[in-house]
């Protein structure tokens, strides 16, 4: 099918979906493929479940939009849902994550000039991604993203991700400093997990210097790497968290919460959104974030990446292509000593659905929570085969 009416802002892989069921997607020629992605962490609970899929139905044959000038209950259940499970006070819907992100960037600003700093500035990381916005293009640490969107946002002052000293250099220089804005653990960088107390020792330093501590989940959120929030794992609790992805299981949602002063932010006039938190948006968040907790799905993910993880190191780990094997529940990464793009290609032949990031050598995998121990072992030796018939083969071609 002709995409010439489409803007070309991506390299489409030559496959068209149909329909899916479970872990699985079907193509229009009837082939079948095991989604190791899931729409890049976004359909958790799966293809066609049928607690979205009744979400959707009855919500949608009632009512999907009013506005947010009018109060909406299903909006104040998931909202009331959602700050239990993340120990927050408020929260304000959006439609993606990277509006969430520009809520989160907009609660720092506010809260920096009531403390009266003309210029308030925000720590952002190298290798962040916080989204495409202007203002969350500017936050993130890719400069490949960037390029060509000058003049940028400003007010985002670079730190190294995973470098908590670097931060505290930061703050002994910079008295405009009102946020960190920071991922549990950076995603599209390739999967990239920081040591198990540099969460701890952000909010230490949050803490010492009256900054606000905000956490972007939009990817690590809703069960994805064995909590339902990656911050979970430790014992602090952030100002801001920001979420989406799975926390619509496809359908377009986005949350980003607040604690404390931080959620006294805003008020009324202060930010908004015609589509944030809709009625039928709201149905299907409830839908998910019930399914997730009813389930244990957060404890099936730490389950099954535990799995992966082990028959991936099993099977890859001292091959000289093989740089490293990591991950966090189902955010499993396998970075490569050199470029691999082609195995995306290669896997979508073998009926694999991946993803390569980390400037082209981390094969990046984000299966659904919901994948049967058979389905986790078929992808670990299919893909397994698939690396090593690829490293001898690319050992074999001769070298310029």
């Amino acid at each position: 099918m002709a995409q010439q009416s489409l803007m070309n802002t991506y390299n489409r892989l030559s496959v068209s979906f149909e329909s899916g069921e479970g872990a699985w997607l079907f193509d229009t020629d009837g082939n079948r493929y095991l989604d190791a992605l899931s729409g890049i962490a976004v359909c958790g609970l799966g293809h066609s479940h049928p607690a979205i899929t009744k979400a959707i139905t009855e919500q949608a044959s009632k009512l999907i939009h009013t506005s947010n000038l009018y109060r909406i209950p299903l909006q104040e259940q998931l909202g009331d849902r959602l700050t239990e499970i993340a120990g927050m006070d408020s929260v304000f819907f959006a439609n993606s994550g990277a509006e969430a992100n520009e809520a989160a960037i907009k609660i720092a600003r506010k809260f920096g000039h009531a403390k009266e700093i003309e210029s308030p500035a925000i720590i952002v990381m190298d290798g962040s991604f916080h989204g495409r916005t202007l203002a969350t293009l500017s936050a993130t640490g890719n400069r490949a993203t960037q390029a060509g969107f000058e003049p940028l946002v400003s007010g985002f002052i670079r730190a190294p991700f995973n470098d908590a000293n670097a931060v505290r250099s930061i703050a002994a220089s910079n008295k405009n400093v009102v946020a960190i804005l920071v991922e549990p653990i950076q995603g599209e960088a390739g999967i990239r997990i920081p040591d198990s107390e540099y969460l701890a020792e952000l909010r230490d330093i949050c803490d010492e210097n009256d900054w606000l501590l905000m956490l972007d989940e939009v990817q690590t959120g809703n069960g994805r790497t064995g909590r339902y929030f990656a911050y979970q794992h430790t014992y602090i609790v952030p100002d801001v968290v920001t979420t989406a992805k799975g926390l619509g299981n496809g359908f377009p949602i986005g949350a980003c919460l607040a604690k404390g002063r931080a959620a006294e932010v805003f008020m009324p006039g202060s930010h908004g959104s015609t589509f944030g938190g809709t009625p039928l948006a709201c149905a299907v968040g409830l839908a998910v974030t019930e399914t997730i907790m009813q389930e244990n799905l957060c404890d099936r993910a730490a389950e099954l990446g535990d799995r992966m993880l082990q028959g991936f190191k099993e099977n890859l780990e001292g091959m000289p292509y093989i740089r490293e094997v990591r991950g966090k529940g189902l955010m499993i990464a396998i970075e490569l000593t050199e470029a691999g793009t082609e195995l995306a290609v290669l896997a979508k032949v073998k009926g694999i659905l991946l993803n390569i990031t980390g400037g082209g050598k981390v094969i990046r995998l984000l299966p659904p929570l919901i994948m049967t121990d058979a389905e986790a072992d078929l992808l670990v030796n299919t893909l397994c085969k698939l690396i090593k018939i690829y490293a001898a083969d690319e050992r074999s071609k001769p070298r310029k």
